[in-house]
């Protein structure tokens, strides 16, 4: 099964700690940091449960369609993506449990100091059926 473990900037339950976001980070807790996700993929990889994954930059907007002939409207009242989602990874593994280790593995990457940041990530099971409409 493939799941996607999306990395919040901010969300989730409350954290275990009040950490300070990376922007406030020296550039050798970036690094560290960076490089346990690379690492971790790589293991991923030489396992063959990784899929892809990718860091996100923080500007984006939220577009959607708004009728014929008129534009598309962008933004809106609520939470960005850009404000929330810093970036996500998708896994193919054999069960839901293995998903959940792994994400609390992923959620162990260093950040000030070199200490765990418990980051809570979501876990999210592709869709491998339409969902059935029963009347």
């Amino acid at each position: 099964m493939k799941y996607l473990l999306l990395k919040h900037y901010r969300g989730g339950p409350a954290p275990v700690s009040d950490y300070p976001p990376m922007d406030q980070w020296t550039p050798k807790e970036v690094d560290a940091h960076i490089q346990y996700m690379r690492d971790f993929a790589d293991k991923l990889e030489r396992s063959g449960e990784f899929v892809d994954g990718q860091a996100l930059a923080p500007e984006g907007a939220f577009v959607r369609y708004d009728g014929a002939g008129r534009p598309p409207v962008t933004d809106g009242p609520f939470a960005e993506t850009k404000d929330l989602i810093a970036g996500w990874m998708i896994i193919d593994v054999e069960s839901w449990d293995r998903a959940v280790e792994l994400a609390g593995e992923l959620s162990a990457a260093p950040g000030v100091g070199g200490e765990p940041i418990h980051e809570w990530l979501e876990v999210r099971p592709f869709l491998t059926e339409p969902p059935v409409v029963t009347e």
